[in-house]
């Protein structure tokens, strides 16, 4: 039995709690993971994502600028490299002074990308730090781009006083 409603019910919605779920394996409180399909179309997404995420963590125009632009040569790497069909996994995670994003494809090839490509120096030029491992899972290779964004803490003179 269904039972509606009516306008002049009252609900409390500060007394809902979601359903306990466990966390998948590795996520901490206040991680994000989002999977979708490897495809170029989705990188609006993850931009949009990212931004989002580094607004709230209080990061400067700049940085989210350059966050938005990393995870997306990042995401279009791992997308061009993918196996068709698979997905990509991306997980944000934000800490005291950092937002870390870790990107997860099924690749067909063993290689890591070109450290000397133009790609890569966009990443190296618009991040802190980034790295890129593969590893085999006997039917396909897992291609991971790792980077990291330090948000500046600008000091204000007389701030403190």
């Amino acid at each position: 039995m269904v039972r509606r409603l009516h306008p002049t019910d009252e609900v409390n919605v500060t007394d809902w709690e979601p359903p306990g779920l466990p966390a998948p394996d590795g996520l901490r409180p206040g991680d994000i993971e989002l999977r979708l399909t490897a495809d170029l179309m989705n990188l609006p997404i993850v931009r949009s994502v990212v931004a989002t995420i580094a607004t709230r963590a209080d990061f400067d125009l700049d940085a989210i600028a350059d966050l938005k632009l990393a995870v997306d040569e990042a995401c279009s790497t791992l997308i061009t490299r993918a196996v068709p069909g698979t997905a990509m996994n991306c997980r944000f995670t934000v800490s005291d002074d950092e937002l870390c994003f870790v990107g997860t494809v099924d690749s067909a090839t063993g290689t890591e990308p070109s450290t000397r490509s133009f790609g890569w120096r966009v990443l190296t030029t618009l991040t802190d730090m980034v790295d890129s491992r593969v590893s085999s899972n006997g039917q396909h290779h897992r291609l991971n781009i790792e980077l990291a964004k330090r948000r500046v803490s600008v000091e204000v003179p007389g701030a403190r006083a």
